[in-house]
């Protein structure tokens, strides 16, 4: 996605194909479980799978153009001397514009490899 993009439901923009939206969104959330570099991207974008717009489908289609550069990517788990746990997490501030609730996204790490991870829209809005 874009830096600072953000959707809305209505757009103003012509309305797209819903069912290849739907079907090529369905497949990159399945490949979310090998890549949690896209997870935030596709969490953003399958939130418009009852009514897509075209910038809706040219944001997933962007997507697939940055796995097709980073086909290399993924998760690699190596024989290593030392686990140390990292813990990584984020927020930020309303960024929804249909209803002003925030996003919560966090990733731990355990030795070489990304062991769990997780992107949210919190359950209140923020004020």
């Amino acid at each position: 996605m874009n830096l600072n993009e953000k959707f809305q439901q209505d757009d103003g923009a012509e309305m797209a194909d819903a069912q290849r939206f739907r079907s090529l969104v369905g497949g990159l959330i399945y490949l979310t479980h090998t890549r949690p570099d896209i997870a935030y991207s596709i969490g953003v974008i399958s939130r418009f799978m009852q009514c897509p717009s075209r910038d809706h489908f040219g944001a997933a289609k962007r997507v697939m153009h940055y796995i097709a550069g980073t086909m290399e990517y993924g998760i690699w788990y190596s024989k290593v001397s030392k686990f140390k746990l990292w813990g990584f997490t984020d927020s930020d501030w309303a960024s929804s514009l249909d209803d002003r609730r925030s996003v919560s996204a966090n990733v731990f790490t355990l030795g070489s490899g990304v062991v769990t991870w997780s992107s949210k829209k919190q359950a209140t809005v923020a004020h």
